[in-house]
Order: structure tokens, then C-alpha cells, then sequence
């Protein structure tokens, strides 16, 4: 592979077990190559501007200059610049890495708890080879998109015409269905940035409950529902096992739980945190989540399917769909990873293919 092709990456940690581990796993990978690393952010700082990475790979917690201080200036000074965080399992190192994320960093890695090299080594590789392959299929589809194209004949509409016209008729079709009594939300990478733009533009009004499954270990949950909790007009908490369901109220998945919706006869509906096996390798799973809701509301259900990888969530809006349920979908150009709404797109159970920035508004659309 040529070095105009290369996925290259640079490495900042402050521990040199750190690094060693990221270089061995990096190098190892077909099409990528670490061009170098540093100790702390003052000295990434420097070696971006000449090494030219496509991707950091960085820690937190540094000397001199943190994480967030240095992904500031990366936002501010290269955009088109990505970076994946690594994040300690604590409270503190957590809401961090939610901050990080809403400012716009690609994804984060939990870093392990673990004194040997090998067992890390095996862990930190499981979490970033699935993120690397996605960043460079994003990288790959933006470097085309970006081609100059040769001007050709208009001979019928283009096709996002067709999309907005086919969308419209959906929504009119869709005078006579009863409104959501519950919106439904599965989210991946680039799901706290995306969740910060959706969540906060909710309105009181909404009067019905919103429960999202975002792909996250334990502790960073927390984080999340704080963090949209201080934005947002809605209540927004991580779930608790058998909690009732309540309006205006938003339920995060707890991070390693699965998260369903129990209904029955003549009672109000109510919340189960259960430790059932992942699905999709993901724990909580949306599909999981939107079972219970295709079951507990039929009709009277919104399913969204956000910015992630993977296809988790697609089964079960096809068992909503199949129910009467409103299906939302975010479109591929707003995405950071477009593999969740992929397959909902391409299969046509979705009633809107909607920009990130329009998403909240076609859900009080519906709804409200």
C-alpha cells in the first residue's frame, strides 16, 4: 500500500507501557502505521503539525497538557483531524471523556484494569480494531465523496430530490396513525456529540418517555446521563431496574446491562435491567431494547436509529415496523460511522431519513 493510502496514526500517552502496547497493536494492522508518538498534548501538538496524522490515539490524563486541553486545539487548529480517547474506569476520568466526546473526538477506548501487558494488549486490540476499520471506511467514503466529478447532463431529478419527495409522501400517508407514546434510540460511535444535538432540543412538551440504548461499558453511562441531564429540558437518567415509566422523563441503558421494556394487563409499564447475554456483541443492544418496545407499544411507538457501527437495532425496528411503529433514521452524511441506520435505509422500514440537526424535530413533528 502506497503512503498516499496509509492510515497514519500518532500515539500520545504519557506511560511508555502505554505506547509500546498502541505500537505493537497499530503496526500489526494492514494499511496503518503509527508515525510517531509523545508524552503529553504540548508535545502531540508539535509533531501534528509536521507528522500530519490522520488519527491520534490519546490519553486523558497527561502532564503539562490533558487530553481535553489538547483535542481543543486539534478541533480548533487541523477539524478534519480525528482522535479516539483512552479513558480510565472512574467516575471523574468518565465525565471527561463525555466532554470529549460532545466536543467532537471520534470514539474512546476504557483503559484496563489490568497489570499485565499481554492481557491489555488483548484488550486495548479488541476495542480499537473494530473503531480503526470504521474510521478508515469513513476516511476512505469522504476521500470520494470529496473527488471533483465531471459534469454530466441533467436528465432527471437527482436522487436526494426523490428521497425529499418520497419522505413527504410518508409524512402525509401518516395523518391517520395515533401518535408515539414512546421514542426508542439506538446509538453508537459518535453518539454522545449526536445525543448532545438531539436530547437538549426536546421540549417539555413532548409528554412521553424517551429510552435510549447508546453502546458504552459501565461508569461512562452515568457520565452521559449527567452530562445531556444539565442541557436538556427532559429528565435524563441512567435506568434503574423495575422503575416505571414516566413522561418527559429519558432512560439511558446502563453500560454492560441489557435494558427492556415490561408491560402487563392493567398495570403501568416498567423498566428491566437484566443481564442477558449481548447481542450483536453489543451489551445493552438495541435490539433487545426494541423488542420489548415493539411488544409493550405497537403502534404507539418511534424507533431511531443514530450515527454507529454495526448493524445492532436493525432487527428489532424490523419487528417495530411490522407493528405500526414510526421509524426515524439519521442519514449517512451527518453520521461519524454510518453502519447502524445502513440497513433500515437500504431495507425501507424507515418513514424519514433525516440530517443529524433535524432529528429533534422531526420527533416533535410526530409527536407533539
Amino acid at each position: 500500500m502506497s503512503d498516499t493510502t496509509t492510515l497514519k496514526i500518532l500515539i500520545v500517552d504519557d506511560t511508555l507501557f502505554y505506547r509500546k502496547i498502541l505500537c505493537d497493536i497499530i503496526n500489526d494492522i494492514p494499511g496503518v502505521k503509527t508515525v510517531g508518538t509523545a508524552s503529553n498534548g504540548k508535545i502531540a501538538l508539535s509533531r501534528i503539525s509536521t507528522l500530519k496524522p490522520h488519527l491520534v490515539i490519546m490519553d486523558i490524563n497527561m502532564p503539562e497538557m490533558d487530553g481535553i486541553e489538547t483535542l481543543k486545539y486539534i478541533k480548533r487548529d487541523t477539524p478534519e483531524m480525528s482522535v479516539i480517547l483512552i479513558s480510565a474506569h472512574t467516575q471523574k476520568d468518565s465525565k471527561v471523556t463525555m466532554k470529549a466526546l460532545e466536543m467532537g473526538a471520534f470514539d474512546f477506548i476504557p483503559k484496563p484494569e489490568s497489570d499485565s501487558m499481554d492481557k491489555s494488549a488483548e484488550l486495548i486490540k479488541k476495542s480499537l480494531l473494530p473503531m480503526i476499520k470504521a474510521f478508515a471506511r469513513r476516511k476512505e467514503i469522504r476521500e470520494i465523496l470529496h473527488k471533483p466529478r465531471p459534469i454530466m447532463p441533467i436528465i432527471d431529478k437527482p436522487q436526494s430530490d426523490s428521497i425529499d419527495i418520497i419522505q413527504r409522501m410518508r409524512r402525509i400517508s401518516t395523518g391517520q396513525r395515533l401518535k408515539p407514546l414512546a421514542v426508542s434510540i439506538g446509538i453508537s460511535t459518535g453518539g454522545p456529540n449526536a445525543l448532545a444535538q438531539v436530547i437538549p432540543k426536546l421540549p417539555k412538551t413532548l409528554n412521553v418517555p424517551v429510552l435510549i440504548v447508546q453502546h458504552m461499558p459501565p461508569v461512562f453511562t452515568q457520565a452521559l446521563a449527567q452530562s445531556l441531564d444539565s442541557k436538556s429540558e427532559l429528565h435524563v437518567i441512567e435506568a434503574a431496574d423495575q422503575s416505571i415509566i414516566e413522561p418527559n422523563v429519558v432512560y439511558i441503558a446502563p453500560g454492560g446491562k441489557q435494558m427492556r421494556i415490561e408491560c402487563r394487563s392493567g398495570e403501568k409499564k416498567m423498566i428491566r435491567i437484566t443481564d442477558d447475554p449481548p447481542e450483536n456483541n453489543c451489551k445493552p443492544s438495541a435490539d433487545y431494547l426494541f423488542r420489548s418496545v415493539a411488544e409493550c407499544f405497537g403502534e404507539r411507538a418511534m424507533g431511531v436509529i443514530m450515527t454507529g457501527m454495526g448493524s445492532d437495532g436493525f432487527l428489532g425496528l424490523k419487528i417495530m415496523k411490522e407493528n405500526g411503529a414510526y421509524i426515524i433514521a439519521q442519514d449517512e452524511k451527518s453520521c461519524v460511522v454510518f453502519g447502524m441506520p445502513r440497513e433500515p435505509i437500504e431495507s425501507g422500514i424507515t418513514d424519514v431519513i433525516s440530517h443529524l440537526d433535524h432529528i429533534a424535530d422531526e420527533i416533535v413533528k410526530i409527536i407533539v
